[in-house]
C-alpha cells in the first residue's frame, strides 16, 4: 500500500500542517495509508486524536518522511531529506528560484519533486493552485492587521459627539492577494483606491467597489501567466513620482507588488513615508522579498516618521487553521491527476504525462560542460 507521510513543520514560525483530518479521510479511502507525524497539527487545532479517527496512523518525524509520498507546507531541510526515502515524490513549496544543495541532495536519492508553486495558472490546476489559495488568505489578514494598527476607525462612523471620515486605503498591486485586501477593506468602510501596472486590472478594482488609480508611465507591466513584469528604470521612477501624490493622501496603504525571482519593486519610497499623517498604516506584504518600501524590517512593526510600518512575512500562518484546510484540499486535488487506481491501491502516474505535474516538476539543472 502507498504511503502518504505528513510531517510537522520545523520553521519557526509556521504553522500551518499540510493536510487535515477531514482530507486525510478521503485519501484513505482512495486506498492510501496516511501517516502523520504526532503533534504536526495541534498549532493549526488539528490534535491528534482527530487524525487517528480519521483513519490516519500516528508517527514519529522519520516514519513521516520516509513515506513513498510526503507533504509538507515549507521547503525540506538537509536533515529531513536525509530520512527521505530513495525514489520517494515530495509535494511542498521549494521558495526559490535556483537550486541548491537541499535540491541536490533529493536528486541524488532520486526524489522526485512537485514544487507547488510552479503549478501552471491554467483552469485546470485552479483547485491545486496554492499561490492563490494562500495569497487569498494573506491578503485578508493584512488588512485586518493594518485596522488593527491604525488609531482610528476605517467606516464613517456617525455618532451624537460627531463623525469620523473613512479611512482612505490604498492597496498596491491586484493580484490575488491584493484583490482580497481591497474586499476586505471595502467590507470594513474604508475608501479604499487601489493600483497595479498592468492596465486590464482596473475592471477587477471596480468590480469590487474601489477606485482604480491611472498612471501613465509610458509602458505595460503585464507579464506572462498574468504575472506583473518589471518595468524599465524609465518607468519605475516615473512610476514613483505619479504615484506618490496618491499615496501620500493615503491612511493606510497594503502593498503587494511581487516579481516572481526578482526583488520587490520600491513604490513607497522614503520621501513619500515623510508626507504621510501621523499615526497612519503600511501593509508592506512584500516585505521578505526586499519590501515595497525600502523602510519596511521583515517580521517587524517599526515606526519610521511617524508612520507604522508592518511587515510580517507568513500571514496565512497567523490563519493556521483555515490556511492548512485550503492548502490540503489544494494537494488531495493535485493527487487525484497524480495518481491511478490499481489492485493493491493507487499507483503513481508518469509525472512528465500531465501538463500541471510536468510544468510543477523540478529536475536536475544540465550539467555545465567543463
Amino acid at each position: 500500500m502507498m504511503k502518504f507521510g505528513v510531517p510537522k513543520e520545523t520553521i519557526a514560525g509556521e504553522k500551518r500542517v499540510a493536510t487535515t483530518p477531514d482530507v486525510v479521510k478521503s485519501l484513505v479511502a482512495k486506498g492510501l495509508q496516511v501517516v502523520v507525524e504526532r503533534g504536526a497539527g495541534e498549532a493549526a487545532h488539528y490534535h491528534d486524536d482527530a487524525y487517528a479517527e480519521a483513519g490516519a496512523t500516528l508517527a514519529d518525524a522519520a516514519t513521516a518522511m520516509a513515506c513513498d509520498l510526503v507533504a509538507k507546507v515549507r521547503k525540506p531541510s538537509a536533515e529531513e531529506v536525509a530520512q527521505m526515502s530513495d525514489g520517494a515524490v515530495f509535494i511542498g513549496q521549494m521558495e526559490h528560484c535556483e537550486s541548491d544543495a537541499v535540491d541536490a541532495a533529493m536528486h541524488a536519492k532520486n526524489i522526485s519533486i512537485i514544487a507547488l508553486e510552479r503549478v501552471p495558472r491554467i483552469s485546470r490546476a485552479q483547485s491545486m493552485d496554492v499561490l492563490s489559495s494562500q495569497a487569498n488568505i494573506a491578503g485578508y489578514r493584512a488588512v485586518i492587521e493594518a485596522a488593527n494598527h491604525f488609531g482610528r476607525f476605517m467606516p464613517l462612523m456617525m455618532t451624537s459627539a460627531g463623525s469620523a471620515k473613512p479611512a482612505r486605503v490604498v492597496v498596491l498591486g491586484v493580484g490575488v492577494a491584493g484583490l482580497q485586501a481591497i474586499a476586505t477593506a471595502r467590507r470594513l468602510g474604508a475608501d479604499v483606491y487601489a493600483y497595479d501596472i498592468r492596465p486590464e486590472t482596473k475592471e477587477q478594482i471596480e468590480s469590487l467597489g474601489a477606485k482604480a488609480i491611472e498612471l501613465d508611465i509610458g509602458e505595460s507591466g503585464s507579464g506572462e501567466g498574468g504575472y506583473a513584469k518589471e518595468l524599465s528604470e524609465e518607468g519605475k521612477a516615473r512610476q514613483q513620482q505619479l504615484l506618490g501624490d496618491e499615496l501620500a493622501k493615503a491612511h493606510v496603504i497594503v502593498t503587494t507588488a511581487q516579481i516572481p525571482c526578482r526583488p520587490a519593486p520600491v513604490l513607497v519610497s522614503e520621501d513619500v513615508v515623510k508626507q504621510m499623517r501621523e499615526g497612519s498604516v503600511i501593509v508592506d506584504m512584500a516585505a521578505g522579498s526586499g519590501g515595497n518600501c525600502p523602510l519596511s524590517e521583515p517580521d517587524q512593526v517599526v515606526t519610521r516618521h511617524g508612520v507604522l510600518l508592518v511587515g510580517q512575512t507568513n500571514y496565512p500562518s497567523m490563519m493556521a487553521t483555515d490556511a492548512s484546510t485550503f492548502y490540503a484540499k489544494n494537494i488531495a486535488n493535485l493527487l487525484g491527476i497524480m495518481l491511478d487506481s490499481g489492485e493493491d491501491g493507487p499507483l503513481l502516474k508518469d509525472l512528465d504525462e500531465d501538463e500541471i505535474t510536468a510544468a510543477a516538476r523540478m529536475k536536475p539543472e544540465p550539467q555545465k560542460p567543463q
